[in-house]
């Protein structure tokens, strides 16, 4: 929650920055965006493989939250493009050597029964401090006149307290004192991947390529009309509408067919993209924006059950890793190429292309409906 209020305090305001401030264009923003979320996800494979080798979570952990929290000074101080982009790879950099590994963590600590709503409920404190950290840059935007760069700077504070907590507050399991040492990425042990979790990953690549970057979200609000330092409202109400809905979907996946949950969160999608590209007065902008959030909070703590669930214990960094390459790989490619629509086609074009990708995502899961049925 905490590092989630330190990143959202500048992502949600970093893409006016860099077009409005820095003079960059919006494929710019794209390519940087898919870039960011690319390399997180993708450095995830490694993080989770170390620790399943290690059999321990919590020092790779801490250590990607560090890295995360010293990159916020440098948004502050950047002049230019470069020094953003190399801000913004390196703090998912942290992102992606905390992430499978804090995944892990959660599977391994968690019983299989309630795992849906663990997992849930750590999607939506996640989510807590994404919607806080937007609402603290539109009150500290309206106090400082638009200064972006001194909000940048009050970003690290909350970042600096997330590691602290970490440091103090968290235990490694019992169950991983005993482990033996092998290499998770050896081709026996990737065998032991089965098919219902190469199905998993494959539905969830082709989720992220129907769902490109949240800077998009924000781009669009800013082309309602409204004040600046209003737009990061748009964030608020997508993370709102996340951490309310994510442990109750949550809990309802420990008890429901799991590709039902997952077509109905991409028929909340579809209508997310149709109404963004049908308008672009402030209220249509909340009513898809909400829709968004409501997608991801049925979706995204699902796909990390339905990870945890299809893999081996002592496989499930690796398999989180795994999975997040080639979801990293389809939001990169949806990044760039929502960007490219927007430039040459305007705002609307990339919208529908959304719906358009989330009906393909759809059909996919369609063919493989039996595969991922669950039925606790």
């Amino acid at each position: 929650m905490l590092m989630d209020i330190s990143s959202e305090m500048i992502h949600s305001l970093l893409p006016m920055f860099l077009v409005g401030v820095l003079g960059v264009s919006v494929f710019t923003v794209g390519i940087i965006e898919g870039l960011a979320e690319a390399t997180a996800l993708i450095v995830k494979v490694f993080s989770g493989a170390l620790s399943d080798y290690l059999g321990k979570r919590k020092g790779l952990a801490l250590f990607g939250y560090a890295l995360g929290a010293l990159t916020k000074p440098l948004f502050a101080i950047a002049s230019g493009a470069g020094l953003v982009t190399a801000a913004r790879l390196m703090d998912r950099v942290g992102k992606g050597i905390r992430g499978a590994p804090r995944d892990a963590l959660v599977a391994d600590l968690t019983p299989p029964k309630i795992r849906g709503a663990a997992f849930g409920l750590r999607q939506s404190l996640d989510t807590v401090g994404a919607f806080v950290g937007p609402l603290l840059g539109v009150g500290l935007m309206l106090l400082w006149s638009n200064d972006f760069r001194a909000v940048f700077w009050v970003a690290v504070i909350p970042g600096l307290l997330a590691v602290f907590l970490l440091l103090v507050g968290v235990q490694e399991p019992e169950s991983q004192r005993d482990h033996m040492r092998t290499n998770p990425i050896q081709r026996e042990n990737l065998r032991r991947l089965g098919t219902s979790y190469w199905w998993v990953v494959g539905i969830g690549g082709l989720f992220s390529l129907a769902r490109f970057s949240e800077a998009f979200l924000v781009l669009r609000a800013e082309q309602s009309g409204v004040a600046v330092a209003w737009v990061p409202m748009v964030m608020v109400a997508m993370n709102l509408v996340y951490a309310g809905s994510a442990y109750p979907f949550g809990w309802l996946s420990d008890r429901m067919n799991h590709a039902k949950l997952l077509a109905l969160g991409l028929v909340v999608l579809i209508a997310a993209d149709l109404v963004l590209a049908s308008g672009q007065h402030w209220w249509t902008v909340l009513i898809g924006v909400s829709l968004w959030g409501m997608h991801m909070g049925m979706t995204q703590g699902l796909l990390a059950t339905m990870v945890a669930d299809s893999a081996p214990a002592d496989l499930r960094g690796t398999a989180y890793g795994v999975f997040n390459l080639f979801s990293g790989v389809a939001m990169l490619v949806a990044s760039g190429l929502a960007g490219w629509l927007w430039d040459q086609h305007g705002a609307e074009t990339t919208f529908y292309a959304g719906a358009i990708y989330s009906l393909v995502a759809l059909l996919g899961l369609a063919v493989r409906w039996r595969s991922l049925t669950h039925c606790p």
